[in-house]
């Protein structure tokens, strides 16, 4: 208990002048020049998550008006739920929320509530990587859970490291436009477990992996060697990027790429994530697509 409440503490002790805002008062009514508010709930297992929080906030603000306030989980552990749900209006006064956090062994369902429910009544998102993977609550994954439906596709896992060929389907979306395709480095290519996206999600970009096995040895390593029989290859193409519209209301923008920091801090990466967070507030436009003023704070 003493641990629990020195994490909330270390986390929450530098809160500023966010906390004065109404949550009801979101981007989309405020005055263009006004600086979007954004939170990014980050934190949990398998991630570098310590420097890819910097490097999210440096190359988000340094793309558009925006302020982004952290709320940082050291636990690094996927069974531990960021503090910051500890407060039942944890999203007040933020105009959006990007969900980076790898924590799918989080399956309690009234936490899981209390997490949607500013979603639930229109409050925008953007969902990073293992974020998709986050909250597996009772019936993952054969059925359509509360974060499923949040976030508009099923994805179960991926397979190992290996680059992914990156291709745009929807040049006419205002978030892809002007975006060229590219190949990453060594990434994680989620799988589409549903087959498909729920009908209230839109792709806007595939992600081509081909991964090369090589035979194994008695100790199970993968070492390509022919003495030990042939490599074996699979191409694997799936949904990387797309939109959601969660409860009829909320825009959730989604994408399954952003495993290492070398791909976090790509240019053409915090290209589309931005782009795809104003798009989200109804604000992908000139007058947010410059640096904002400032910066970031702890939450």
């Amino acid at each position: 208990m003493k641990r629990r409440r020195f994490v909330l503490f270390a986390v929450l002790v530098a809160i500023g002048p966010f906390s004065g805002y109404a949550r009801d008062s979101r981007a989309a009514d405020a005055a263009a020049d006004q600086p979007i508010r954004a939170l990014l709930v980050i934190g949990g297992g398998s991630h570098d998550y310590l420097h890819q929080k910097d490097i999210l906030v440096q190359g988000l603000t340094a793309r558009a008006n925006i302020h982004i306030k952290v709320a940082f989980d050291p636990a690094n552990s996927r069974l531990h739920p960021n503090p910051v749900y500890d407060d039942p209006d944890w999203a007040k006064g933020f105009d959006v929320v990007i969900h980076d956090e790898s924590v799918g062994g989080v399956t309690d369902l009234k936490l899981v509530d209390r997490i949607l429910k500013p979603h639930r009544e229109g409050l925008p998102a953007v969902v990073l990587h293992s974020g998709m993977h986050a909250y597996r609550t009772e019936g993952w994954p054969k059925a359509v859970t509360p974060w499923f439906e949040f976030t508009g596709l099923q994805t179960t896992g991926h397979g190992p490291q290996f680059p992914i060929a990156v291709r745009f389907i929807d040049p006419d979306s205002p978030i892809t436009k002007g975006l060229a395709d590219w190949t990453t480095i060594k990434e994680e290519l989620y799988n589409n477990a549903a087959g498909k996206l729920l009908d209230t999600a839109h792709p806007l970009a595939r992600g081509k992996q081909t991964v090369k096995i090589g035979p194994k040895k008695a100790n199970g390593d993968d070492t390509g060697s022919k003495a030990n029989g042939p490599t074996k290859e699979r191409t694997d193409d799936n949904i990387v990027v797309w939109t959601n519209l969660y409860n009829g209301k909320s825009r959730v923008f989604a994408t399954t790429l952003g495993h290492n920091n070398e791909t976090v801090g790509d240019p053409r990466y915090l290209d589309l994530v931005v782009r795809g967070l104003l798009w989200s507030v109804d604000r992908l436009d000139e007058s947010h697509l410059k640096p904002a003023a400032g910066g970031t704070s702890s939450r």
